[in-house]
C-alpha cells in the first residue's frame, strides 16, 4: 500500500465513536473533500498527544522555532465530531514523530499494524505493502491536536476512587474491596 500523505491538512484530529467503555479511537486527516481515518488504541492516542507536547516543548526550549506556541491557539480548538462516514483505512501499529526545521512542521507517521513485530520497529525499513499515514502539521496545529486528544481520553469512564480502574455504569469488581461490586 502507498504512503497516504497530507502535506497541509485542513484538519487533523483524534476522535472516538461509541460510548465510554465501548469506544473505537481514530486519527483522522482531511484536506478538502479527501478524508482518511485510521484506527488505534486509546493508549496510543494518549502517547501521541504526550509525545507531541514533549517534542514541541523541546523545540521551544532549544529556541529552534518562533512558530512554536507555548499553548494551543484558541482559534484552532476543534471540538467537532469526526467527519462521517468513518471508514477505517487500517489499524495503527507503530507511530513516529519528527520536527522538520526547514518547514517548521511536525511530521506524524502512523504505520499499519502487522503480524511481524520487526515491521513495527523501523518505519523506514518496513514492508512496502504496509500502509503509512503521514501528516505534516504546523506547531500550532500540533498543540491543538494534543489538547483535543487529551480531552478525548479524559472524557472516558470515570476511575474507581479505590483502585483507579474504569467504572462501568453498573460498577465493577474492585480488587481493593476483595472482589465486591464497587
Amino acid at each position: 500500500m502507498p504512503v497516504i500523505s497530507f502535506e497541509q491538512p485542513d484538519r487533523f484530529v483524534a476522535g472516538a465513536v461509541g460510548e465510554p467503555g465501548d469506544r473505537a479511537f481514530y486519527l483522522q486527516a482531511r484536506a478538502g473533500r479527501r478524508v482518511t481515518s485510521v484506527g488505534l488504541e486509546k493508549f496510543q492516542v494518549t502517547l501521541l498527544a504526550e509525545r507531541l507536547e514533549e517534542l514541541l516543548d523541546e523545540v521551544l526550549r532549544r529556541g529552534g522555532a518562533p512558530a512554536v506556541p507555548a499553548a494551543a491557539p484558541a482559534e484552532l480548538r476543534d471540538d467537532g465530531p469526526l467527519d462521517q462516514p468513518v471508514d477505517e483505512e487500517f489499524r495503527v501499529g507503530a507511530m513516529s514523530l519528527s520536527w522538520d526545521p526547514e518547514d517548521e512542521r511536525v511530521v506524524v507517521e502512523a504505520q499499519e499494524a502487522t503480524d511481524d513485530p520487526a515491521d513495527e520497529t523501523d518505519l523506514g525499513a518496513a514492508d512496502p505493502a504496509v500502509a503509512v499515514l503521514r501528516v505534516r502539521i504546523t506547531a500550532a496545529q500540533a498543540r491543538a491536536f494534543a489538547e483535543r486528544a487529551l480531552r478525548l481520553v479524559a472524557a472516558g469512564r470515570p476511575p474507581c476512587p479505590l483502585c483507579g480502574r474504569p467504572l462501568d455504569a453498573a460498577g465493577h469488581v474492585c480488587p481493593r474491596q476483595n472482589g465486591y461490586l464497587g
